[in-house]
């Protein structure tokens, strides 16, 4: 999906047109893959642009840095007001996406990165639904991928790391070429990690069913979070488990939630249609539970939002 250019882009504390924000080749993270990001969104409400779960986001980035030993020259209270401005100067009152980065740049080189700068972005653009408007109504199709998930002693996986989605690119480009819409990693014992960018829920015998993340070697998901929130206030019993591949084929729903995917219905796994093959009564629930909390709809949610002023 192709980004549609803004006007300025947040770099270590000063606005730098689009086209300017560049960065050298011999930048440190470009060649060894150590940085830390983060993806949030923003939507339009009755109140003005609102940030949903920005604290949050902000948290997890520095969370993740600290994870990586990158000691990061801002707050999070500077990057919160840094977000909010990146949103206010580029006029984003219908909503966009945001990536804050932070990255190691020029200056050193070589395997310890502890010498290098440390250098924080925080860009914006307009992004609909990262697997397409579509894919909200009629679900995608999973392939289970060749390519296993890191092993939390092998990678951090409880970091949002740059050079750790070279793992995600590798599952996407396979199933991509399969003709499917997205991968889906096991560990390496082969129980049901998450998906390339995004984790997994299913839905059996009435019961939300989502693997455990430190287990599982996937990433704690925001918007994991805030489904599972929204799930047990509407009574529906949420349960972390481990699961494997055929319990996919045999769920009676399934879905993704990230903050680029939001929550995006499976139709397939496998070649195996889930369900009925079309969005699920639960599914469809709390998918209009989750767009009216994000947009300001729902009052005991409001506390998510981040009104950008």
């Amino acid at each position: 999906m192709p980004i549609t250019p803004t006007k300025k882009i947040w770099m270590d504390g000063e606005l730098v047109d689009w086209a300017d924000a560049t960065v050298h080749v011999l930048t440190h993270t470009l060649h060894y893959g150590s940085g830390a990001f983060e993806g949030i969104r923003a939507y339009p409400t009755s109140q003005g642009v609102a940030v949903f779960r920005l604290g949050d986001h902000i948290r997890r980035l520095l969370d993740s840095a600290k994870i990586l030993m990158i000691d990061v020259p801002y707050t999070a209270e500077q990057l919160v007001e840094a977000t909010c401005e990146v949103v206010r100067v580029n006029d984003m009152r219908e909503g966009c996406y945001l990536r804050p980065l932070v990255y190691l740049g020029y200056g050193e080189m070589g395997l310890n990165p502890l010498p290098c700068p440390v250098n924080v972005s925080i860009s914006t653009w307009p992004w609909g639904t990262y697997l397409g408007e579509e894919a909200l109504a009629n679900g995608v199709s999973l392939k289970i991928s060749s390519w296993r998930r890191h092993d939390a002693n092998a990678m951090p996986t409880a970091a949002k790391g740059v050079g750790m989605y070279v793992n995600s690119s590798l599952a996407k480009m396979e199933a991509i070429r399969g003709g499917y819409d997205e991968a889906l990693l096991l560990t390496s014992d082969g129980r049901v990690s998450e998906c390339t960018g995004e984790n997994i829920f299913i839905v059996r015998n009435g019961v939300l069913l989502t693997p455990p993340t430190s287990d599982a070697g996937a990433l704690d998901g925001i918007t994991q979070d805030t489904v599972e929130v929204l799930a047990r206030d509407m009574g529906i019993e949420v349960r972390h488990e481990a699961l494997i591949r055929t319990d996919l084929y045999l769920a009676d729903e399934a879905f993704l939630t990230g903050t680029a995917a939001e929550l995006t219905p499976i139709r397939a796994v496998d070649d195996r249609v889930v369900g009925t093959g079309s969005r699920g009564p639960i599914t469809t629930e709390l998918q209009r539970a989750y767009f009216s909390t994000v947009r300001g709809e729902l009052d005991r949610y409001k506390d998510w939002l981040h009104l950008v002023g």
